[in-house]
């Protein structure tokens, strides 16, 4: 029998139904890592379904390093106003403004190939993906802008 804790756990950490866990805690023999990857591994199918839609709204958000010698603007798109006001969709705004201070990628392409500063297993394109199959909206990267002094 599949624990409920588990299930909460899961939701947690990957934002996913409680239905689709079940199944995914079901196809693999209630192991819990292996779920967690299946439910990865649907998400990011997910976000491929969602990649061709086009993204009209979105935020512009920032960071200012605590010693204001560097900053980045970040132009992130999603399809809707409703996802931009979302916190899931404006803490993914964020960690990618901390991600672009930090690793400074030269362009969108070589930002969505790097590994994430917090988490190296992680891409920031898996990292939207991520995102993408948790709100059920395509999200893009349009523009980004870092300074230093």
């Amino acid at each position: 029998m599949i624990n409920i804790e588990d299930i909460k756990r899961l939701r947690d950490e990957t934002g996913a139904s409680p239905v689709k866990i079940k199944k995914a805690m079901e196809e693999s023999g209630e192991d819990v890592q292996k779920a967690k990857e299946l439910l990865k591994s649907w998400g990011a199918v997910k976000a491929g379904e969602k990649g061709g839609r086009e993204t009209h709204d979105g935020v512009i958000d920032f960071y200012i390093h605590p010693n204001a010698k560097s900053g980045v603007l970040l132009d992130i798109r999603c399809e809707t106003d409703f996802v931009a006001k979302n916190p899931d969709f404006k803490s993914l705004a964020h960690e990618i403004c901390l991600h672009i201070a930090a690793m400074q990628p030269e362009n969108v392409e070589a930002l969505l190939a790097q590994s994430w500063v917090k988490d190296d297993a992680k891409t920031i394109k898996s990292l939207i993906e991520e995102t993408v199959a948790k709100i059920g909206e395509n999200i893009t990267v349009k523009q980004f802008a870092r300074f230093a002094i």
